[in-house]
Parts: structure tokens; sequence; C-alpha cells
């Protein structure tokens, strides 16, 4: 989506006069300024520039739309946030906000539950800079001496959750989704949402089938159809799986937008092409979908500097070649805008795995055995209902959790890191099922990250917006995955709009050849771009273990694929920082 740089001056006039440099930077990029008082303006670029909407003291950046029904947070007495937790009860969307003082300097920031829309803040000079990204002007004007930290990227080289809170990076700070920031930054942020707030919720309310499936229609439908009222030409992916059909079929009974380019990419192998099921799809919907070739190609240095000069390193944009395919496509159809199933997975639980059943044992005893599923649940994961009650009895008295990144490049490591995002604290009274969709939340807030894509389309994904992930989170994960499915709910839910051969499938797209062929393809790259890089110079990568993986024999037999391209993702982020800082401490 757009990008926004929110600048606040002191009464200094060191300040001021650096800020006037700034804004005049800002304008001759060709950004949109706009005032806030005499103290503080905003530069706005698109694409989908984003608006402003003031509410009460609020200034709010961004797409901000209306909840139909808002369930507002009981109030607490001597609450100093009640007013900014009904504001993220009352609306959702892609936003950040800006509350000024007297004097028109800002005085609080805060972001939006979805975290869609970066919010990165420092100090300087006299000045408060928040930004979603870092334009080529910014930088250039001010003296930006921001130096990685190793600590930090070696623990999120293993740790998905740890990358998804922090920045890399000594200097500036993030305002995490979901949070108030008072100003200065030294000040401590308040957490005015949560998802374990709405977690709780399927351990307290008893659910039938028929509310659940109708609360999760009705947050589906709201969410897509509100981001599809947006701004712009919209466009569709349409995988052929079930979280682009059902986003799909929403877009045709719910949105009232015409759709210009149906978009399926497919695979030269058979597991990547889903063709079979996107032409069902278009028969029971009335579309007509545009097939594609999954755009490849070789991976260079230039391409891996061009994604790494934000603020985070560019696991969302690693996928090069075919985000450039998709925007000319979706810019040649007219459109502006594109439309996705991102986040299913997660929300939808794709994993039906005994890890159901443990979170069903934790609130009920033998008590889960009466539950119809748990015989399907044994038999789709092959194994005896008695070894889930083991495993169930075994995980309830298990402390911490864990999910890490394949370390198969990485040092060895004597202790496994847990997960130490803030949003997985006190989730003691959640099953581990219920805990990996709250993690999954998480790291649902890098899929709204820049890519070679989102530099000329917004890219829009409903299953990551707040209306769907409150919904998923309160309802059972027995009833999300009822029949022993992964994403049962969901089916169920959409069965009636779907193609039974999508509805009923049980295999799911793989694109993993794919990206095998391009990391096997730029192997003259990624050795030396790996091998004699900072990440091995600093110990940050084991050399030999990654050197024995870049060769055509041990991708060939072991793969390793992802552990590879992510490395790659994350010298690139190092080499582009460290070469910004040294360059401004000579």
């Amino acid at each position: 989506m757009g990008r926004y740089v929110l600048i606040s001056a002191s009464s200094q006039t060191a300040a001021k006069a650096l800020s006037a440099d700034l804004r005049r930077r800002c304008e001759n990029a060709g950004w949109a300024v706009v005032e806030l008082s005499t103290a503080a303006w905003l530069g706005l670029a698109g694409p989908h520039r984003p608006n402003r909407l003031a509410v009460g003291s609020w200034t709010l950046v961004g797409d901000v739309l209306h909840r139909r029904r808002p369930e507002f947070p009981p109030t607490e007495r001597n609450d100093p946030w009640d007013y900014e937790r009904k504001l993220m009860a009352r609306f959702w969307g892609r936003f950040v906000g800006v509350q000024l003082a007297a004097d028109g300097q800002a005085r609080s920031l805060l972001r939006d539950p979805s975290g869609a829309l970066e919010c990165v803040a420092w100090e300087q000079d006299g000045l408060l800079v928040v930004a979603s990204s870092v334009p080529d002007w910014l930088p250039a004007g001010l003296a930006i001496r921001w130096c990685p930290n190793h600590d930090r990227l070696g623990l999120a080289m293993r740790d998905p959750m740890s990358s998804a809170d922090w920045l890399l990076m000594d200097g500036p700070v993030t305002v995490a989704p979901g949070t108030v920031q008072p100003l200065p930054l030294a000040s401590s942020a308040a957490t005015v949402w949560t998802p374990s707030d709405f977690a709780r919720r399927s351990l307290s309310r008893r659910w039938t089938l028929d509310e659940a499936i109708e609360t999760l229609t009705t947050a589906v439908d709201d969410a897509v159809a509100g981001l599809a009222g947006l701004d712009g030409s919209l466009a569709a992916e349409v995988s052929g799986g079930l979280d682009s059909s059902t986003v799909a079929a929403s877009l045709v009974r719910r949105a009232e937008v015409p759709i210009a380019l149906w978009l399926n990419a497919y695979g030269a192998t058979q597991e990547a092409d889903e063709r079979v099921y996107v032409h069902a799809l278009a028969q029971t919907l009335g579309i007509s979908p545009t097939f594609a070739p999954h755009a490849t190609g070789t991976l260079t240095e230039p391409l891996l500097e061009q994604i790494s000069g934000d603020f985070r390193p560019g696991l969302n944009a690693l996928d090069v070649h075919h985000d450039l395919e998709w925007a000319r496509r979706v810019a040649g159809a007219g459109g502006s805008a594109l439309m996705t199933g991102k986040g299913g997975d997660s929300i939808f639980l794709q994993n039906a795995s005994p890890d159901v059943f443990t979170d069903l044992w934790k609130g009920q005893g033998w008590r889960a055995l009466l539950s119809k599923d748990v015989a399907r649940l044994a038999a789709r994961n092959e194994v005896s209902v008695w070894t889930m009650i083991q495993r169930a009895r075994r995980d309830t008295r298990q402390q911490g959790f864990s999910l890490l990144r394949d370390d198969t490049l990485l040092p060895s490591r004597e202790e496994a890191p847990t997960l130490s995002h803030p949003w997985l604290a006190g989730s003691e009274a959640f099953g581990p099922a219920k805990i990996r969709q709250i993690a999954g939340v998480i790291d649902s807030v890098s899929r709204h990250g820049p890519s070679l894509l989102t530099e000329t389309i917004d890219v829009r994904h409903p299953f990551c917006a707040q209306p769907v992930i409150e919904a998923c989170l309160a309802i059972p994960t027995a009833l999300l995955t009822i029949g022993g499915r992964d994403r049962g709910l969901v089916r169920r839910a959409f069965a009636d709009r779907l193609p039974a051969l999508i509805a009923e499938r049980r295999s799911k797209g793989d694109m993993t050849r794919i990206y095998g062929r391009m990391v096997l393809s730029s192997l003259d790259v990624l050795r030396p771009w790996l091998l004699d890089g900072r990440l091995a110079a600093s110990g940050l990568i084991d050399r030999a273990r990654t050197e024995a993986a870049l060769t055509e024999e041990a991708l060939m037999w072991k793969g390793q694929f992802g552990a590879i391209i992510r490395a790659a993702a994350f010298e690139g982020w190092l080499r582009v920082w460290t070469q910004r800082f040294e360059a401004l401490s000579r």
C-alpha cells in the first residue's frame, strides 16, 4: 500500500530548518505534503496514497474502515487508554495514528492491530520522524547512523517471531501493532489490543456449529468487501486453493466492484499446476480467469540489494521475477490493487494435527473423547487415539513453546530459543494449536512487507485483517478443524459458494520445485553472496555447512531451499545497512 513520513519539529531553530529542508526534499520527490500543524507535517506517496481521518484527538493515516457491529471492551476505572481500546474496536483497516499536543508537536502514536502499515520512529536533532519505509530522500536529508544489531539478527534467523517484533538495528524503534506509543519514545508503550484477548473467548463461550459458521462468514465477507471497496481498480489472485477461492467467492457475493483481472499462476510441475481447480471455480462463480506461467529466473546481486533496503529483511520479496510479472499484468489490465488469499493457512488452521485434540483435552479432560471428530483426527494423522491422549497429557505439563526456522546453515547451538513475542505472553491457558494460531497472526504481519510488486500495486490481504483475525481466534480450534480436517469450518461455511472439487480438496498446491530451480540456477551468485558475505564473516551462518548445502548434489537430495533463500535475504539486508552505516561514519 502507500507510504508515509511524519515529521514533528521542536521549537528549536535548527529543528525547524531541518524540517523545512526535509519538506522540500519530500516535495521534490513527488510526494504529497499535508500540514498537520505549525510543527508537524505528513509526506504521502502511492501506490494507493494513504488517506487521513480525524477521530477525536487522533489523526488516522491510511485506510480506516468502520465495524458494522463493534464489540467494545469493558470499561475499566482509571484506564488512561480506554478511548484508544474502543477506537481499535470501532475501526479496522490499515492505519497508524498521531495525536498532537497543544503546541502542534506529536504527543502519541498508534498502530492498528493488523500491522499492515509499518510504523518506525526515531528522534534526531529536535525532530520526531515516523515512517513506513525508507525513501531515498529521507536518509539523504538526515545523518542516519543506524547500526545492525548482530545479536537480534542471529535470533531472527532462527526465530520468526522475534523479527516480527524487534527491528534488527540500533537506533529507531517500532510501534507494535495494537499499541499506543506516548512521546518521547523513551516512554513505555501501552498495549491496547492483543490476540489473546480474543482467543480467551474460545475458552469461555460455548459455540454451536451454526454460530461459528455465521461468525466466520460475516467476518470474511466484511473484510473482503471492506478492502475491495477501497480506491483503485481491483484484480484478484485465484491459485486454485481453498483460501484464494474463498476470497473470490466472497468478492462475487459481497463486493460491489468490478474485478479487472482474475489471475492464476501455474508452475511447470504437476503439483504446481492448479488450473483444473481454477476452471471449476470459474464455472461456479461465472468468472474468466487469466492463466500465466509462474515467472522464474536467476537471482542477481542487484536484485537482492534492491529488496533489502527497507527497515526489515526482504523475506516477503524473494519471489522477485513473479512479483515483477504480476505487477506488469495487473497494471496492463488497468488494475492498481490485488486481492490475495494469504494468511488463510494460519488463521483457519491448515494444520489439523493432534495438537487440536490437545487443545480439547486441556479444556475438557477425558470428556474430550466424546467429540465425534477424535477418531477422524487420529485417522488423518495416522496415529491412534491412545497416542493422542498420551501426547495431550504430556503436552499439558510442558512449559514453553517453540516454532523455529530450519537451522541448516546456522551455527550449532546448545539451547534452542523459545518464542519471545509479547503477544505470546500469558498464553499458558491455551493449548498448542491455539498458540500456533496466535503465532500465525504474528507471522501474518510480515505478509504486508514491501516487495517489487507492492512498489506499484496495492496488495490487500483480507485474511490478515482484523475482523477475520478476531473471529477465528475466538472460535475453538476443534471447531475450526471440524470433521478432523484442515480448515474444516471454512470448508463448511463456504461449501454452497464453492465447487465441491475445491471445498473437499485434500491436496495443496506446492511451488517448492519452482523455488528450488530458482536457487539451483542462481548458485553462481548465491555461493559468493553467502560464503564471502557479512553473515559468514560475523559467524551468523556456519560457512562450512553453508558451502556443503550450496551444491547441485545437496540441493537435489536434501533441498534446503527455504533456508538458503532466507539467508540470502538476511545477507542482503545486512550488507545494505552496514554499507549505509559505514558511509555515514567516515
